[in-house]
């Protein structure tokens, strides 16, 4: 059981340096020295698919690993659990709505390029309670598994990090693009959680 635990922690951890790595500045310019200009108009669409094919292996290791039960959320709990995970899922479609969904896929780079408008700082709807909504919906959903096993836990755990880290990784990607503006958006909104006042998980 500890190899399984260490096994999948490893491989978040493996696929959070890989996905965070590819998402810096310095992957996107060697990018556009290796391939030329157009690199820009389909590094968004293949990052996209990457993280996805990537994360499908590490997604599927708590199911082919030896695992234990923990628990199994009762009838009429696992109600609100699962009311809870479709409302992560809704906070995710509405996310990605506000920030543009064919911009956020990285379709609209490639088959509208000239279309494609300069970043933007989004701070209404759901980003005017949280600075990171889709984390958040991200975190929701996990922790609301109806049944939990010891794989699964190791997981969220890992996630969890990973999406922490990445939060507080993409705060110095979005001050160093937006500057002060930034730097005031993030003076009056929490990171993750709305009314949360803390260094990691509110205020940042």
């Amino acid at each position: 059981m500890a190899a399984s635990i260490a096994l999948i922690l490893l491989a978040v951890a493996v696929y959070g340096f890989v996905h965070s790595l590819l998402a810096t500045f310095w992957a996107k310019a060697r990018a556009r020295e290796w391939i030329g200009p157009g690199a820009d108009r389909w590094y968004r669409l293949f990052y996209n698919l990457f993280s996805i094919v990537t994360l499908l292996p590490v997604l599927a290791l708590p199911a082919v690993l030896p695992d234990a039960p923990l628990y199994t959320i009762p009838p009429p709990w696992v109600y609100l659990s699962t009311a809870g995970q479709l409302l992560a899922v809704a906070m995710l479609a509405v996310g990605v709505m506000q920030t543009g969904v064919w911009r956020f896929l990285g379709l609209q780079q490639v088959l509208e390029p000239g279309k494609v408008e300069p970043p933007r700082l989004v701070t209404g709807g759901l980003y005017r309670y949280m600075r990171h909504p889709l984390y958040t919906a991200g975190l929701l959903f996990i922790w609301l598994i109806p049944a939990m096993t010891v794989n699964l836990l190791a997981l969220n755990i890992g996630l969890t990090a990973y999406l922490i880290v990445g939060a507080l990784y993409e705060e110095r990607k979005l001050a160093r693009e937006f500057g002060q503006i930034y730097n005031l958006y993030r003076e009056r909104t929490p990171m993750l959680i709305p009314g949360l006042r803390g260094r990691v998980i509110g205020r940042g």
